[in-house]
């Protein structure tokens, strides 16, 4: 396809209430996400984001990607024909992930670990291993969680690797919202790629997600309040931008290395 129609729900979610979180996704799917071919929720929006109650209760919110969490966000992705990346804390054996989950419309489901966690994370969740791309119906997108768009290399390996979109699901608090707006329209003009980055809001969060096109124009920022944003991506527009300026093509990856660089002496003055 060449147009994709994405949709970011900026929503709230009480620390804790999974229960209650994911009947208002679900709700926030049904309404806004018909007639899309991307849906796109917060990093963990199934529990909120609460570091404090994750050491109290991260084992037991945690869920297995086969549980009732994925299985009911599933049902809504094959009823309106949708992919959704959906925030969930997900449990593996003994570990506990910091996920984004991508759920396509026949029911696959792709997790996505985060693998960069922000240093109090560290003692809270496990490391994902791998970065992922993932064919929907409508185009291949790749996924980073929040802190992750601060590492250009990340972006920029999904681009290599053919990625038309990014998505990043985030927590950003209050106070950092310069932060979201410039590295996802960074990452986007970087890669000339598309950027969705849908974060949280309430409880400390700052909302302000954005949908950026390969140029990092913005196509649809939010404020504070709960929202859903709206986007038509032309990914023709991907081509001519790369054409334009062929900035991918020209890497000359053996000069992106320590040992490449020359270093050269810097003298004192007494030494001139």
């Amino acid at each position: 396809m060449s147009v994709l129609n994405v949709v970011a729900l900026q929503l709230a979610a009480e620390p804790g209430n999974v229960a209650g979180n994911v009947e208002r996704v679900l709700d926030a799917v049904r309404t806004h996400g018909r007639g899309s071919d991307l849906v796109v929720t917060p990093e963990l929006i199934t529990t909120g984001y609460d570091l404090d109650m994750f050491d109290e209760r991260g084992a037991e919110l945690a869920e297995p990607l086969d549980g009732p969490t994925v299985s009911a966000v599933a049902k809504a992705a094959a009823e309106l024909g949708t992919t959704i990346v959906l925030g969930i804390l997900e449990r593996d054996g003994e570990a506990v992930y910091d996920t984004a989950a991508i759920i396509l419309p026949d029911g696959s489901v792709y997790p996505f670990r985060k693998t960069h966690l922000y240093p109090a994370e560290l003692t809270r969740f496990s490391a994902g291993q791998g970065l992922l791309t993932v064919d929907t119906p409508a185009a291949r997108i790749g996924p980073l969680i929040c802190f992750e768009h601060a590492f250009p290399e990340l972006a920029t390996t999904l681009a290599l690797a053919g990625t038309h979109t990014l998505v990043i699901p985030s927590a950003v608090p209050i106070g950092y919202e310069y932060l979201l707006t410039l590295r996802t329209r960074a990452r986007a003009q970087d890669n000339q790629m598309f950027a969705v980055a849908c974060n949280l809001t309430g409880s400390g969060f700052t909302g302000h997600s954005l949908i950026v096109d390969p140029a990092g124009k913005v196509l649809a920022s939010a404020g504070a309040e709960e929202t859903a944003l709206r986007a038509r991506l032309d990914l023709d527009l991907i081509t001519r931008e790369r054409d334009q300026e062929p900035a991918l093509s020209m890497r000359q990856a053996d000069l992106y290395r320590p040992e490449a660089v020359d270093r050269l002496g810097v003298m004192t003055a007494g030494e001139r």
